[in-house]
């Protein structure tokens, strides 16, 4: 077998971009989930919402396209589609506490097998408490999908039986999307559904703090022409 690839922060999002289906209007997070936008699908019709009172927002925009008072959420200059809005925050987080989202992507800490997500506040000493829009987004939106590395940089797993750090929402994360595997969360457990091809599912369990379960054909993510990531 290969050796194992580690997705980049990039090749993330291409995979949650490719699981935006037609039709859906996403709120894309702080951070990470802001990636996802650049790679969605060309030829599906999929609304974009930023916390900050954008709904109709593009990708990111450069040179003479930056707009220093168009940005998003992560203060990065965006561009709009053709009938885009933009609203105040009252009106924006009532879109976010409504119900009106399909689909809430978020950065995380940590995640629990029954679906919990901390990702607003960890142990470190120098550590700001601010959870902004987080528990909005994680309650209020259809579907919640989570970006984040599968481990810290010192190799402590972030899919956990129980979250240590304190939580942003209860049950609420639906698939954890990593740098080595797609995980569902399914009748609190995680639902292994891809693996990044080179690892054996016994090498990811080593870096997960919960039991891993294979539902029928477990499938690869593999790297294409010039880095796509894709699952087969």
């Amino acid at each position: 077998m290969n050796k194992p690839i580690s997705l980049s922060r990039q090749q993330i999002a291409q995979l949650v971009a490719q699981d935006i289906p037609e039709g859906a209007s996403v709120n894309l997070g702080i951070g990470m989930p802001t990636l996802v936008a650049d790679y969605l699908p060309t030829d599906r019709e999929i609304l974009l919402h930023s916390e900050n009172g954008i709904l109709g927002m593009g990708a990111a925009a450069e040179g003479d396209q930056a707009d220093p008072d168009l940005i998003n959420a992560s203060r990065v200059p965006v561009m709009l589609i053709p009938g885009a809005s933009i609203t105040d925050h009252a009106t924006s987080f009532a879109m976010m506490r409504g119900g009106r989202l399909d689909f809430s992507i978020l950065g995380g800490f940590q995640v629990a097998c029954n679906g919990d997500l901390a990702n607003w506040l960890t142990d470190a000493p120098d550590a700001i408490p601010a959870i902004g829009g987080a528990m909005d987004l994680a309650v209020g939106a259809r579907q919640v999908l989570v970006m984040m590395d599968h481990t810290t940089k010192s190799g402590e797993t972030r899919l956990l039986a129980q979250c240590t750090y304190p939580l942003t929402g209860v049950g609420v994360v639906d698939t954890v999307y990593t740098n080595y595997a797609v995980v569902d969360v399914r009748d609190q457990r995680f639902a292994l559904r891809a693996i990044v091809d080179g690892m054996t599912v016994d090498e990811l369990q080593a870096m997960t703090g919960a039991p891993l379960h294979v539902e029928g054909a477990l499938r690869r993510i593999r790297l294409h022409g010039t880095g796509m990531a894709r699952i087969e």
